[in-house]
């Protein structure tokens, strides 16, 4: 059976796994791409989420990010604010978590009505986490050890979708740091320690920067 384009989507690798498994699929496969699908929701319909409250201009700073009105009566901004990414994993999910960037520095606590700060209101419990993509580090442990190319064609939309993502949020804010592996860098990471298969350092030393 002929591989898949790297551009399918994500119901072709769904029906190209029922073709390899006879329609059989695992739990496994079905919530990694059922989360996966909701990242999808993001992009395509814009379903309600931190990432898209990300974008919502009534709670930028306009002060600080010197905003002005154009001719249409529009509010515009010469500065983009600035914000840092984190791929963030556990045993088993995946998350990319956003941080603002107040006087050179990741902000990690909330925040109101900060002068220096490119948002009115900064709840990290609500907004610091942009999106999750639940089982997926299960299902790339499960992809390495009895995979088959449906799986591994799922991982790599995994990681498409996500730096889509990223691209969208780059077109409106200065990205200033991205920190901790990619999906890619991280799925890469993990096969270099076959046959052992153990994430606990990955998650110990998530920054593929640093030592």
């Amino acid at each position: 059976m002929k591989e898949l384009p790297i551009t399918s989507s994500l119901k072709e690798i769904t029906a190209y796994k029922k073709k390899l498994n006879w329609g059989d699929i695992p739990a496994i496969y079905t919530m990694a791409a059922s989360s996966i699908g909701d990242v999808d929701g993001i992009l395509t319909h814009g379903f309600d989420s931190a990432y898209k409250q990300l974008f919502d201009r009534s709670n930028w700073n306009d002060a600080f990010l010197d905003s002005f009105i154009d001719k249409n009566g529009n509010i515009k901004h010469k500065n983009k604010p600035k914000i840092a990414l984190r791929h963030h994993y556990d045993e088993h999910n995946y998350e990319l978590h956003c941080f603002p960037i107040v006087k050179g520095e990741h902000l990690f606590g909330a925040l109101s009505q900060h002068p220096l700060c490119p948002f009115k209101q900064w709840t990290p419990e609500s907004m610091q986490m942009l999106f999750r993509i639940s089982s997926l580090i299960s299902f790339v442990v499960f992809t390495f050890k009895s995979g088959d190319p449906a799986d591994l064609a799922l991982v790599k939309y995994s990681h498409k979708r996500v730096q889509e993502l990223i691209s969208e949020i780059s077109k409106s804010f200065e990205i200033v740091d991205v920190m901790g592996y990619s999906i890619a860098e991280f799925c890469k990471e993990l096969y270099a320690k076959k046959p052992h298969f153990t994430i606990a350092d990955l998650l110990d030393n998530p920054d593929p920067n640093t030592e």
